[in-house]
């Protein structure tokens, strides 16, 4: 294959992800932001019926254009006997990115359905609550957002992910900006926790991990397989293969 059949194919592999989601609904242009569903989707389980401490890490598809590659992604807490939670996430329009707040944890994006990710519950959520708190605290971003290839809010929840043993989750790769390492540091823990991951500034990079299996960057967007649970990623689709843990 010459030079220009790569470069076609390589055209091809990063736009089918944003063609498909337009094509099939995933993700819808035009909203106003003002007007966009908002709501509880519903998964998340209200105070009242689940009274052990909670813990969600959540995604969903980001606001209009966006979505077409990315999503944004969010932590909920809830201590035991809470009446609420609180939602933890960044939001860039802000001067103070970092906003934790009671809130539903399981609100649409502007229109786009959240998706949960990570949940511990019980002792499990219990003893990394306090962990998470600090984690935010300590988010070295709080008053610089930047959507590629960050820091921004998927930056935010990696960070914390891998500051809280115990939390590991395995981020989507339409994650962008979750592979931004703070402080140009160029190796890291992977938000999944069995594994390591190389970066520089978010733009290149390789990861591998037991949850994630093989992650390669370019330019914030993710290429992977995963062979324990054969699945491939791709850029603005994420995965696609099997049954999920």
């Amino acid at each position: 294959m010459g030079t220009l059949g790569k470069t076609l194919l390589l055209l091809i592999v990063l736009l089918i992800g944003p063609v498909l989601a337009l094509a099939g609904g995933t993700v819808r242009l035009g909203q106003d932001w003002r007007t966009a569903d908002r709501s509880s989707a519903g998964i998340a389980p209200a105070p009242a019926d689940a009274p052990e401490a909670i813990v969600q890490v959540w995604a969903a598809r980001a606001f209009n254009w966006r979505g077409l590659l990315a999503v944004h992604t969010w932590i909920a807490t809830k201590p035991a006997d809470a009446h609420h939670y609180t939602v933890h996430q960044v939001l860039g329009w802000r001067g103070n990115v970092v906003v934790s707040s009671p809130d539903f944890p399981d609100r649409s994006w502007y229109g786009q359905p959240p998706r949960l990710v990570k949940e511990l519950r019980g002792p499990d959520a219990a003893s990394v609550i306090p962990k998470i708190l600090e984690a935010v605290d300590a988010y070295p971003y709080s008053h610089h957002y930047r959507l590629w290839p960050g820091p921004n809010s998927n930056t935010f929840t990696s960070f914390v992910v891998r500051r809280v043993p115990g939390l590991d989750a395995e981020l989507p790769v339409t994650a962008i900006g979750k592979d931004y390492l703070e402080g140009g540091r160029l190796f890291a823990r992977s938000p999944g926790g069995r594994g390591f991951q190389v970066s520089l500034f978010g733009l290149v990079g390789v990861l591998a991990g037991v949850e994630e299996g093989i992650e390669i960057n370019l330019l914030g967007l993710v290429f992977g397989v995963d062979p324990l649970e054969p699945a491939i990623k791709l850029p603005g689709i994420g995965r696609l293969g099997f049954g999920r843990r």
